[in-house]
């Protein structure tokens, strides 16, 4: 009995010290943090082609196997993808781009025009609204402020990372290479990384693997499609009502669809905020093109595309999403529902376990 005492208090000694070496840890590296900052952007930035091409390759790798199945020879089959697939996105590319870029500029070249009848609107609203207190006026002034400073900074911080990932050809170049050698040697990789995992938790690895692909694949795959189809349908309804930047904002309104829930308003705010300086007919064009493109999505695109392959909850699927958007803005709202799949899975498979024990 003194035994089994004396056991137990040694294993919470081992967890509290434990405990506290972790949080020193982490209390080390958030105080260190500008120092291997500079370290960190190098090493994401050499990692940025091999993240897109393994996930590119997650996405193709289906598709190839389904040829393969077909009696097509493997590398028969991935040239039939990068012909339909790589060939028609640079096709895309070579058509869109210079129109992407020229509304690009131009709406960059007209925001201060922009800003100026926002101003115009708020002296206007100062006028009739001299009959509050000066407190009042301050506080609008504070707001203006602070709108026109936000904007700079995401303008700002769009043309950096704009220019950026332009000036990236070497990593666009090397992208389908590593993505052609990943669909290729796909099953020697997988081989690979089963060596490297503990026999007697093989089965059980490939058996959560598996879960995850089966859950996460399909509504990645799908939801993609489904920002395809928003951002071609809202670039045509934009471009018919005569709209600025049809291409930029459309293409905004596409992208920020990956996001459940929130995209599609953080994706219509541009357009209404532009369309506000072209007067109340084109706000209410827009608004009502934002409604029809939401009414299509929610209830034809996602439901036949997407369907319900995640089976998890809106109320968790939200959590997630500002969680996300707390530690790490709009790149954590993206990752946030993928990331809830995958610890769904193994909390279902760690419950599975504790049944079977």
């Amino acid at each position: 009995m003194a035994d089994q005492q004396l056991g137990r208090t040694m294993k919470w000694i081992y967890r509290s010290v434990l405990t506290l070496l972790v949080l020193l840890i982490i209390f080390l590296l958030m105080k260190l943090y500008p120092f291997y900052d500079a370290f960190l952007q190098v090493i994401f930035t050499l990692l940025i082609p091999f993240v897109i091409s393994m996930f590119l390759a997650y996405l193709l790798h289906p598709i190839v196997e389904k040829l393969h199945e077909q009696n097509l020879p493997r590398w028969l089959a991935i040239t039939i993808i990068y012909l339909f697939f790589f060939g028609g996105v640079g096709y895309v590319v070579y058509k869109t781009y210079p129109v992407f870029l020229k509304q690009l500029k131009d709406l960059f070249h007209n925001i201060p025009s922009f800003v100026d009848t926002y101003r115009t609107w708020i002296y206007s609203m100062y006028e009739k609204t001299s009959f509050l207190p000066e407190s009042v006026h301050d506080r609008m002034d504070n707001i203006l402020l602070n709108m026109e400073q936000m904007g700079e900074d995401v303008v700002a911080s769009i043309g950096t990372k704009l220019t950026g990932v332009f000036d990236l050809v070497i990593i666009i170049a090397v992208i389908p290479v590593l993505v052609f050698y990943m669909l290729k040697d796909f099953p020697i990789m997988k081989n690979m990384l089963w060596q490297f995992t503990p026999s007697k938790y093989r089965d059980e690895g490939k058996e959560v693997l598996r879960e995850i692909d089966k859950s996460l694949g399909g509504y990645i795959r799908g939801q993609l499609l489904v920002c395809f189809f928003v951002g071609i349908i809202s670039i045509l309804l934009l471009w018919l009502i005569g709209m600025k930047y049809p291409l930029v904002l459309g293409g905004i309104m596409g992208v920020t669809n990956v996001i459940p829930y929130f995209g599609p308003v953080l994706g219509a705010i541009p357009a209404l905020i532009i369309s506000l300086t072209m007067g109340v007919k084109m706000v209410l064009f827009v608004a009502l093109i934002v409604l029809i493109v939401q009414i299509l999505e929610g209830n034809l695109l996602s439901p036949f595309i997407v369907g319900k392959s995640l089976h998890i909850h809106p109320v968790l699927i939200i959590l997630a999403l500002l969680v996300g958007e707390k530690l790490a803005g709009i790149i954590g709202m993206i990752i946030a529902v993928p990331v809830l799949t995958i610890i769904r899975v193994f909390i279902h498979h760690i419950r599975l376990h504790r049944h079977k024990v």
